[in-house]
């Protein structure tokens, strides 16, 4: 099933899951990533499961911050919500939230790998 998510919905995963209630710094930032999840080329789906569309949205959101500030703790429960919306059931740490978090924004992770890693999170 590959769900699609809007503007309203990550602004209510910000709203639910990140402290301090942080404004939005960059609109543009979100309506990529509301685009990017749901990317298609000739009709073929770019991401074309729960695990690779969630990665996008992680990769994303790290790389091009739309919160005045949380934006790690943002794009991993972004990932973390779009999973489990997709149906299925996620089980990590925050440690291993942590450390995927650390690759993806050093770079040393590309959306593939960050799938991969979401996968190993779900049951």
């Amino acid at each position: 099933m590959n769900l699609s998510i809007d503007l309203a919905w990550l602004l209510m995963v910000a709203e639910q899951k990140v402290p301090g209630d942080p404004q939005v710094n960059d609109w543009g930032a979100l309506v990529a990533a509301v685009s990017r999840h749901d990317a298609e080329i000739f009709g073929i789906a770019v991401y074309d499961d729960p695990h690779a569309r969630a990665a996008a949205l992680l990769q994303l959101l790290l790389h091009i911050p739309a919160l005045e500030h949380s934006n790690a703790m943002f794009a991993s429960a972004v990932a973390y919500g779009y999973l489990v919306a997709s149906g299925l059931r996620v089980t990590t740490s925050p440690e291993r939230v942590r450390e995927l978090a650390r690759l993806v924004k050093g770079g040393r992770a590309d959306v593939r790998a960050i799938a991969a890693e979401l996968q190993r999170w779900t049951l």
